[in-house]
């Protein structure tokens, strides 16, 4: 047996075995999954938990109670959200989440004054594993404190020291700033418990959103669009395909699927999804990209939508809560299910410990370790480690930067991090007649679960031990009695420009 065939063979067996064995309980829902019919998904950039709803159980009208100790929500209380722990305070809230900086005093969670948030912080696989744990970043699975947010984004950001740059990782929005993301977060079923799939970047992150596994990338330097990555285990796009899944990308202008399939009549716009909204004939599967350039034209402006520092985050919500109502007040609405999430966290503050990665106990979803990409790209020599496509940056800069005995081909250090562990957490809202109202899941749940609910209502095979291992977010719903079918959605200001009434100064405006 030729070394290229031994790995995949060890790959694969990781996969069958992982689905014999499941090392995760899987979360049932109340009735039939089969009355969903169209599943549709948005995901944004860059925004962690706390950032965004780190104060959801302290604002006005809320039926959420925040968790009153560090070990957060008890698993069975739904109307618990572990959020940030906070105290009425001057008209305001005091918080005693921190991180230590160097060399000034502590910084505390707080208010952040701005809807624009840049420079961008550091989300990189080295320096997100620092933010989780400072001292020892290889060792984040064994001990994940999540004390080095300040100080990584001190180094990242240097030689400017100012707070509005360093200390941002720190901050959170409130109700008042995203009054369209609370609403929906208190009205429908979301997630407290909704990571995304490793400590790191979009791009790795988005991989596990197509393929369950990210096969040993840990950049989004490493991107490339056009078709160009074809993981050995193939795709979500690949499963629909062959199994004649009606799916489609809509996006503004990146269709996130065109990194892994050439299009084949699968992309459309923005406008093509408001018409097949309107006329009811949405895809079985959908995914909703917003833009990733200033683009995207909003009452005679435009806009970067995807919420990415430093874009207007009110800009992307707007988005968002057109996209949901326009779902909301179509034919589809009563038997679809439209996610709303973020790829990663972008470097903001989060305090929960990120969880271990659901796929049997291995220490990766496939067999390929972090930097040792492989693929199909050139076959057989590329399913040999370290033989996939475009892996420099992974192997020669982020494997290396925090485990030194890396080598790409070479057999991967045990004292390392690896692909066993959850990113950090990220906010997470499923809008739908079948929601349970008012719900909040403590469930261990990734991208991944999303991936796991089109296999188990579409009838798919898993494609690595990750997605034959997760949670398939099922405890959010009631498919039978569709008890928030008559839910109500409000829409989001749109951003304000000069001489629009609250501007923000920090904002750049087309």
């Amino acid at each position: 047996m030729t070394t290229s065939s031994r790995f995949r063979g060890r790959a694969l067996a990781a996969v069958a075995c992982a689905a014999i064995f499941a090392g995760a309980p899987i979360a049932r829902a109340d009735g039939n999954l089969g009355n969903v019919n169209h599943i549709i998904i948005m995901m944004m950039e860059n925004h962690s938990y706390d950032n965004y709803f780190g104060v959801l159980g302290y604002v006005s009208g809320t039926p959420y109670h925040s968790a009153i100790h560090r070990r957060g929500c008890d698993g069975t209380d739904t109307t618990c959200v572990d959020g940030l722990r906070c105290k009425p305070s001057g008209g305001g809230l005091a918080c005693k989440n921190h991180n230590a900086n160097t060399p000034n005093p502590t910084v505390r969670s707080f208010h952040l004054p701005r809807y624009c948030i840049g420079p961008d912080l550091d989300h990189s696989w080295d320096g997100s594993h620092k933010e989780a744990n400072y001292r020892h970043p290889a060792r984040t699975f064994r001990s994940s404190p999540n004390n080095g947010f300040v100080k990584v984004n001190n180094v990242a950001n240097a030689p400017d020291t100012t707070q509005a740059v360093n200390h941002d990782t720190m901050g959170y929005f409130d109700d008042g700033d995203l009054p369209f993301y609370f609403d929906i977060a208190k009205t429908f079923a979301m997630s407290d418990r909704y990571f995304c799939d490793i400590i790191g970047q979009t791009f790795p992150n988005r991989s596990y959103f197509a393929a369950g596994t990210s096969f040993g990338h840990l950049t989004t330097s490493e991107i490339l669009v056009g078709g160009g990555y074809k993981p050995i285990t193939g795709t979500i796009y690949d499963r629909m395909d062959a199994a004649g899944i009606t799916w489609k990308d809509y996006a503004s202008d990146l269709p996130y699927s065109l990194i892994f399939h050439t299009s084949s009549g699968h992309t459309s716009t923005l406008t093509q999804f408001a018409a097949d909204a309107a006329a009811g004939t949405l895809p079985q599967v959908a995914f909703v990209d917003p833009s990733v350039f200033s683009n995207q034209s909003i009452n005679g402006s435009n806009y970067e939508t995807d919420e990415h520092p430093p874009a207007d985050v009110r800009a992307g919500e707007y988005v968002v809560s057109t996209i949901a109502n326009e779902i909301r007040n179509g034919p589809n609405w009563h038997d679809s299910i439209f996610i709303w999430t973020y790829d990663e966290h972008g470097g903001y503050y989060d305090h929960v410990k990120p969880a271990p990665a659901p796929q049997g106990g291995a220490l990766t979803p496939d067999g390929i370790a972090p930097g040792q990409c492989a693929d199909d790209s050139n076959p057989p020599a590329s399913h040999s480690p370290g033989g996939g496509a475009n892996c420099n940056v992974s192997a020669t800069q982020e494997a290396p930067g925090i485990c030194p005995d890396f080598t790409p081909t070479g057999p991967y250090p045990s004292d390392c991090a690896t692909f066993n562990q959850l990113g950090f957490r990220v906010p997470f809202v499923a809008i739908s007649p079948f929601s349970k109202p008012h719900y909040v899941s403590h469930v261990v749940n990734s991208h991944v679960s999303i991936l796991a609910l089109i296999e188990a209502r579409f009838g798919l095979a898993p494609m690595t031990a990750r997605d034959a291992n997760s949670n398939d977010l099922q405890d959010l719903f009631d498919f039978d009695n569709s008890p928030s079918l008559n839910a109500t959605l409000t829409t989001a200001p749109q951003p304000a420009e000069p001489p629009a009434p609250n501007p923000d100064p920090g904002c750049p405006f087309s």
